[in-house]
């Protein structure tokens, strides 16, 4: 087909989308077309189960997501201010755009979040390296812009945003019914006609059919407190935002052809697939002067059991730092730079290096952050209270916090 879905929020767009990602793949399947996109709102969580639902159906899985964009800097919260958000899709090439998608949305939570998880622009310039960005529906930065009466605004953005991306930057075209979108669409389709800005046709889809718009409204009232009986309170304006055919999408736009033709050129673009059944685990640098990753762990077991114990206390800290060194399940051991190192000892250097980073930039709060990696033995144990302070477990297994 000549049509591809690129704007589609799953049951992990909680308490807004309906689709559940097995029915999805499947209804995408029955209307004929090879390749759908997963855009939940500012997560990634469902990329996984989305993937392989849409593989076990014959159809090519689009791995996105529909960000949130700070008005100013993803650290600024002020009230009134900040919380007025806009909506970007952005859709991954390759290994590096899914990299770079991935690190965007990890920020959202870690620095931006401020009612939603949000991202800044100077943060999606620094990582647009493998990504395909669409301007977003009604409420992204550019459509609000064009129904606020800032065309020339609208128009500035619109160029940034190809500098960004190049030619995988698209104005998305989108039209469920509601009043502001006409206006939209005609300044996108002015935007198309003035700066070459390829179009593209989605629909903003969370629910698979259009009967399914109630079970969707039913998601609303309980994520906003509501009953589906108050007339006061938020909903969706039609009952159109479910997965249509080609030809429903096709009609919404006579005479923009190339706008519905576009979305398959983007799905071609996009080729990112997950590489199962290989633990993917981070490379660590080690300090100058050291050459050994086992060597430089003990070291540092060594040194924080001095740290919280001191000297002459008669316990064989050999035993207790060598044990998970030397006698580990050979299954779980990864190479990292010449030597090999057993899973759980790197699951427990890592939470020390993040609990540390944090702490620096956190100053008294990251001292009350606890390392959320449960020991496995009383060996992993020993390594985390000596790598990791503020978190220890003294040999004799009594819980010390402090």
């Amino acid at each position: 087909m000549a049509f591809a879905h690129l704007h589609v929020h799953t049951e992990y767009s909680l308490l807004d989308g309906a689709c559940r990602v097995e029915a999805l793949a499947r209804r995408a399947k029955e209307l004929g077309f090879t390749s759908l996109a997963i855009t939940d709102h500012g997560v990634m969580y469902g990329a996984v189960a989305f993937y392989e639902a849409c593989v076990k159906e014959g159809v090519k899985p689009v791995i996105g997501c529909e960000v949130y964009v700070a008005p100013r800097g993803r650290t600024d919260r002020e009230h009134g201010v900040d919380s007025e958000y806009t909506h970007l899709i952005l859709l991954c090439k390759n290994e590096t755009g899914y990299r770079n998608l991935c690190y965007l949305v990890s920020m959202g939570f870690v620095e931006g979040f401020y009612i939603k998880p949000r991202i800044d622009w100077p943060l999606l310039y620094g990582h647009s390296e493998g990504l395909v960005c669409l301007s977003g529906c009604l409420a992204g930065d550019i459509p609000q812009k064009i129904v606020s009466g800032r065309y020339d605004e609208a128009k500035r953005k619109a160029l940034e945003l190809r500098e960004a991306f190049g030619e995988d930057f698209y104005l998305e075209l989108q039209r469920h019914g509601i009043p502001d979108e006409d206006a939209a669409a005609r300044g996108l389709i002015r935007l198309h006609e003035e700066t070459g800005i390829p179009l593209a046709l989605t629909n903003d889809a969370h629910y698979i059919d259009k009967k399914d718009a109630y079970y969707q409204d039913v998601l609303m009232c309980i994520q906003t407190g509501k009953t589906v009986d108050e007339a006061e309170r938020m909903r969706f304006e039609t009952q159109e935002f479910y997965l249509k055919s080609e030809e429903e999408m096709r009609a919404l736009f006579p005479g923009q052809e190339e706008a519905a033709d576009n979305t398959a050129l983007i799905a071609q673009k996009c080729s990112f697939d997950f590489e199962f059944g290989r633990y993917h685990l981070p490379r660590f640098k080690l300090p100058e002067g050291e050459t050994d990753s086992a060597a430089y762990l003990k070291k540092l077991c060594e040194a924080g059991f001095l740290r919280r114990y001191g000297a002459g206390l008669g316990i064989d800290k050999e035993h207790l730092i060598g044990i998970r060194v030397d006698d580990v399940d050979p299954g779980i051991l990864v190479v990292q730079g010449n030597a090999q190192v057993p899973c759980p000892l790197l699951r427990l250097l890592l939470g020390a290096q993040l609990q540390q980073e944090y702490r620096e930039k956190a100053g008294d709060m990251g001292e009350r952050i606890d390392l959320l990696l449960g020991p496995k033995a009383a060996s992993d144990a020993f390594v985390k209270a000596h790598v990791a302070p503020k978190h220890a477990v003294v040999p004799n297994g009594a819980l010390e916090q402090g």
